[in-house]
């Protein structure tokens, strides 16, 4: 039973692409090319590189969270920095690249100087995840050759055509962490804001520029949410999971192992649509249909 995966952003809620993945190997699923944006991009670089779901699980959990988005003194501007990120991702992928990777694998950007798509394949992988995490004026452009990279959530956030492109002949299963349009979603929160003692907490969410930031964040949600349908629209996922993570916010600290069990569950719901994308009438239809 082989498939292509697309793995879509969603900060601390990417950890739900990792139950996903670990039922889709329980199950039999061999996922022959995965292609992802933002978070879903830095656990599709881990699953292609050899990682197994749960070696993902507790290298994503042994992590110090605090200490991630530490700033360093030549990022570029923004809100928080990615320096703890770079040094973590150096300790567990060094200099791997994509060329090493046991399955294909590519990630989306965004160009800031063109405004258009970056597909990041050839390379590095610490360069190509510090690109497409690179959530515009929360963490720092990523500089790659002649490129200044945010990330590929911008206009592309689930990367359906791209890992569709990666196995043509193959059924995409897309993990979207989206809430669907026309539903409620949770109001963003200010990075770290459940880390702060209660009065500070209080007495900053009381502020103008919070609440600013509250209607920025929820503004970009929206747009997000929309592209994302329109795209599937267009793209034509053959499965669609959608792990319930709508309580967890963009750079929450999360219990890793609890969030996986998320996409654990969003996958199992979503069974028999996986067999049947499979089955063989429907692999018929697809191989006559592209022929």
């Amino acid at each position: 039973m082989n498939i292509s995966v697309a793995l879509g952003g969603g900060g601390s809620k990417g950890n739900s692409h990792i139950g996903v993945l670990r039922v889709l190997e329980q199950e039999g699923f061999r996922i022959r090319a995965i292609a992802g944006t933002s978070f879903g991009g830095l656990v599709a670089c881990f699953y292609a590189a050899g990682f197994s779901p749960d070696q993902i699980e507790e290298t994503f959990a042994s992590a110090d969270q605090s200490r991630l988005y530490d700033r360093v003194g030549d990022e570029s501007p923004s809100f928080l920095g990615l320096g703890g990120v770079y040094k973590w991702l150096d300790h567990h992928l060094g200099d791997r690249t994509f060329e090493g990777l046991k399955i294909p694998c590519a990630l989306t950007a965004v160009d800031l100087r063109t405004s258009s798509e970056i597909i990041l394949r050839t390379g590095r992988l610490r360069d190509a995840i510090l690109a497409t995490i690179a959530l515009p004026g929360i963490f720092p452009a990523y500089h790659l050759d002649e490129y200044e990279l945010v990330d590929g959530g911008v206009l592309d956030p689930v990367p359906v055509a791209l890992a569709r492109s990666m196995a043509p002949s193959l059924p995409v299963v897309a993990v979207t962490l989206t809430t669907p349009l026309g539903q409620p979603a949770r109001s963003p929160s200010m990075p770290f804001a459940s880390t702060l003692p209660s009065p500070l907490l209080s007495r900053l969410s009381s502020l103008r520029i919070t609440r600013a930031f509250d209607i920025f964040m929820r503004g970009i949600d929206i747009g997000n949410r929309q592209i994302t349908e329109l795209r599937f629209q267009l793209e034509k996922p053959d499965v669609v999971i959608r792990p319930r993570v709508d309580d967890i916010g963009l750079l929450d600290r999360v219990d890793v192992h609890q969030v996986a069990k998320s996409g654990e569950e969003a996958a199992r719901a979503m069974l028999p649509e996986l067999k049947r994308a499979v089955s063989w009438p429907n692999r018929l239809r697809r191989f006559f249909g592209d022929n």
